[in-house]
Order: structure tokens, then sequence, then C-alpha cells
């Protein structure tokens, strides 16, 4: 009786958790999913339309900008939080006396939530209060930075919000494999001659490419979801110029009263995220089995 307990108390004390992620995750996401084909408005209604909202979604030129801003966004934050973060831990990993104190500076913006990043970006980005203030009371009166206000360049702001939040914790995952690239064959190296560049390039980093896939399906995923931090630091502005997938999603469903196209942009963002995780997930199993 006893050993039966024992096995069944674990199941217990998870089986509360595991239902509220039933219910509250993958049961609304069900429930969104069926938001989407019918022809809900301001509430909720279970008019059957089918794909229709689909249709209508992808024949809005607003869900094309937010997407075409996805892109652009997506694109310049992976890549520049991966070249920083790999720099970083490069650094780091030449075992500098300083590493305890600068390591925690480093990775301190990402314990920041997206909402306070875009608040203290935006005051810094803007030309009343900000750089471009401070630079021309300083005596650059020719200095312009105004990207926040700016159409054209207002989406690159966020990216620089973004970059300098993540790149601490991509830095730490790139500092985990270096650290666990084996020091033999890097001694190896060195005895033939190897440069330290050239050590880097032919031998750690290639052998650094799962780091790589996760650090890319962590940066994906929250460049897709990307929500408050645009909220934050632009609104979605100027005019439109920086709506992404997520904002568009907030806008039709809360604000302009079409939840049925809003559900349908969120399955659609559902969908991007399972095809970057669901390849990751499977190649890790991949790799596992060959171990």
């Amino acid at each position: 009786m006893k050993y039966r307990f024992q096995q069944w108390l674990p199941k217990i004390i998870l089986a509360p958790s595991c239902l509220l992620i039933l219910v509250c995750v993958y049961g609304f996401i069900v429930y969104t999913g069926y938001l989407s084909m019918t022809d809900s408005k301001m509430l909720p209604s279970y008019g059957w339309v089918g794909l229709e909202n689909y249709s209508k979604l992808w024949a809005l030129p607003n869900w094309w900008l937010a997407i075409k801003n996805l892109a652009i966004f997506g694109i310049l934050y992976i890549l520049i939080s991966s070249i920083m973060g790999l720099l970083l831990a490069i650094l780091l990993d030449q075992k500098i006396r300083a590493e305890s104190v600068i390591r925690p500076i480093y990775l301190y913006p990402m314990a920041l939530s997206f909402i306070v990043t875009g608040t203290a970006w935006k005051w810094f980005l803007d030309p009343g209060i900000g750089l471009e203030n401070t630079m021309q009371n300083l005596g650059w009166e020719s200095f312009e930075f105004n990207w926040i206000k700016d159409r054209t360049m207002a989406i690159y702001t966020v990216v620089i919000a973004a970059v300098w939040q993540s790149s601490g914790f991509i830095m730490a995952m790139f500092l985990s494999g270096l650290r666990g690239v084996d020091n033999e064959i890097i001694k190896a190296a060195q005895i033939d001659g190897a440069s330290s560049v050239t050590i880097y390039r032919k031998i750690i980093i290639p052998l650094m490419r799962p780091v790589f896939l996760s650090a890319f399906v962590v940066l994906a995923h929250l460049a897709i979801k990307a929500y408050d931090l645009v909220i934050a630091l632009t609104g979605g502005g100027p005019g439109r110029a920086t709506e992404l997938p997520a904002t568009f999603m907030y806008s039709y469903t809360f604000t302009r009263n079409s939840m049925g196209i809003g559900a349908s942009s969120a399955i659609i963002m559902l969908i991007m995220i399972f095809s970057i995780i669901i390849p990751y997930v499977y190649s890790e199993l991949k790799s596992g089995e060959r171990k």
C-alpha cells in the first residue's frame, strides 16, 4: 500500500498543473482555432464560415505590412543577436579577470520585462528628451537621431532594443557551448600550429551547431510573438510602420471588433512557431538516437 502511494504521489501532485495547462493552453488554442472559422466580431459567435477569415486576412494590406516588418525585424534581430552573443561569449571565454562582474552585466537586460525595455529605449531615442537632445545640449547641434519618429527607420529602433535585451542571454548559451568543447581537440590544433582565429572558425564554431540551432529557435520564437516591446516603444507607429503580427492580432481582436480575423492571425502565428519548433525537436530526437 505504501509503495503504491509513493508511486501515485508525484502524479497526484502534478495532476492539477497538468489539468490547468491542458485547459488554459491547449484548450484555448483549440478554441482560438474554432473562433478563426466563425463570424465572431466584437464577441464570440458561432456562425460557421470555414476558411473565409483566412482569405480575408491574406487580402488585408495591414497583414502584409505586419509580415514584411516581421521579416525585417526577425532577420536582423536573429542575426545581430547571434553575432553579438557569439563575440561576447568568445571574449569571456578568454578567462578574463573581470568575468564574474561582466557576465551579470551582460545578462541583466534579460531580467527586465519587454515593457521596461521598450519604455527605457523610448525615452532614450525620443528626439526631444533622449540622445539627440543630449548631444545637441553638449554642443553637437547638427546631431540628429530621430529614427523613432521616421516611418522608414522606426522598425530598426525595435531591432536595437530587442538586440540589447537578448544578446546577453544568447551570450550565456554560446559561452556554455564554448566551455563544453573538448580541450584536447583545441590543444591538438594548437600543437599543429593553428591560430586562434582558425581554431574558432574551423573547430570550435562547427562543433557548436546545436547551440546555434537552439539560439535560433529561441530568438525566432521571441520575434514572432513580439508584442509588448513594440507597444511600449512605438505603439506600432508612427502610423503602422512597426506593425507586427502580434500587434495586428490584438488590434483586430480587441479594437477593430474583428475577432474572427484576429483569431485567424493568431493561428497563423502559431503555425509559424510550430514550423520552427517541430524540426528542432525532430533533429534533437534524431541526434539522441544516434548517440
